[in-house]
């Protein structure tokens, strides 16, 4: 049986804004905007090619308290220079060698090993990953 994990929740305290820049500025779709009332609101976004989705909303948690969320990329230059395209504020690509962290991407290219971050306007911070093989090829 697959265990698949489906949806996360990121605590916001502005659901436009952050509507706002995961889907025009982080390019993830919007796949739900549900609100019933005042003080109800869903918004379900997915990231281009993931099978799981984020959901924003207010007083989930403190705002800007998500640590370590994964993205995973096949080329984490092209993706770097797509973020900062669309406007979001990204570190440099780092690796991690014998010394700790690096500069640049991994020399080798290895899968797992070449890293940026990004945090979204409430401080909710997010790794994007290169891993080039496919289950299928591991």
């Amino acid at each position: 049986m697959d265990w698949k994990l489906e949806l996360i929740v990121v605590p916001v305290s502005d659901v436009d804004r952050a509507k706002a820049f995961y889907s025009e500025q982080a390019g993830f779709t919007v796949d739900v905007d549900h609100r019933s009332g005042d003080d109800f609101r869903i918004v379900q976004l997915t990231p281009p090619g993931s099978a799981c989705s984020i959901t924003i909303m207010r007083n989930a948690e403190a705002a800007g308290s998500l640590r370590g969320l994964h993205l995973v990329v096949s080329d984490i230059d092209a993706a770097r220079a797509a973020l900062v395209r669309r406007g979001i504020d990204v570190s440099e690509v780092f690796h991690f060698g014998s010394g700790g962290q690096v500069s640049g991407p991994d020399p080798q290219r290895a899968d797992y090993n070449s890293f940026l971050s990004f945090s979204d306007p409430d401080g909710n911070s997010w790794l994007v990953q290169e891993v080039k093989r496919t289950k299928a090829t591991a």
